[in-house]
């Protein structure tokens, strides 16, 4: 974001140095909440700063039909190849753990959440015509990418008397870089690394550059 406001540091470096080191501070602040505002718009409305719409997500698989009835591929204990699993009238019960009536078993078995190697279609035979359906956790909406990043907990903001700037800190910044250089990483500690799309989440745009030089140049005149 620094080459794209390279010109608003060269103007604001020229009319801020006869102010005082507090009236500089005040001035930079103004301008990085304005910035902030800027770029969690840009975010939330899933934008890059050239305006082109972020990469979509990778489709999900579509939630498993049944909710009183549910087929899995799971590890077995010895071999360690998974077999199917038919579960009826499972529930939730603490944590990640799923508690039912194992078919093939004829007893009741639990079996956890993130351990499903691939979930299948419930066959016929097990269907539950009446019931309602299961989805991933996580998945029951898909809301907009990045929407807690972008919110004033994770997107900080920083002053002094010489510059500001908007930006991610600590692990956040590490999980934005990933994002915002399309680099590649681990999306869980057990899984294959993959590539992920370059998006944008910091960039400066010519509206956030004319905005900033409007919030200096009112500041200044009130001074």
């Amino acid at each position: 974001m620094t080459d794209d406001l390279a010109e608003v540091e060269r103007i604001a470096g020229a009319l801020l140095r006869s102010l005082s080191s507090g009236q500089r501070r005040n001035v930079m602040r103004r301008m990085a909440r304005e910035l902030a505002i800027s770029q969690r718009q840009r975010i939330t409305a899933q934008r890059q700063p050239d305006g082109t719409p972020f990469a979509a997500r990778k489709p999900k698989s579509q939630p498993i039909s049944g909710r009183g009835t549910a087929c899995f591929m799971y590890p077995s204990g010895g071999s360690g190849e998974p077999r199917r699993v038919i579960m009826k009238s499972f529930t939730w019960a603490t944590g990640r753990m799923m508690t039912g009536f194992d078919i093939e078993a004829r007893a009741i078995r639990s079996f956890e959440f993130d351990k499903i190697v691939k979930w299948l279609p419930v066959p016929d035979e097990y269907r539950n015509a009446s019931g309602g359906r299961l989805r991933r956790r996580g998945g029951l909406r898909r809301r907009a990418m990045f929407r807690k990043l972008a919110s004033s907990k994770f997107l900080k903001t920083g002053t002094d008397d010489q510059g500001f700037w908007v930006g991610f800190s600590g692990k956040i910044s590490q999980i934005a870089s990933v994002h915002q250089g399309g680099l590649r990483d681990k999306p869980s500690l057990r899984a294959k690394s993959v590539s992920y799309p370059k998006r944008e989440l910091l960039g400066a745009t010519a509206a956030d550059r004319n905005k900033l030089l409007d919030v200096m140049y009112e500041a200044l005149v009130a001074i």
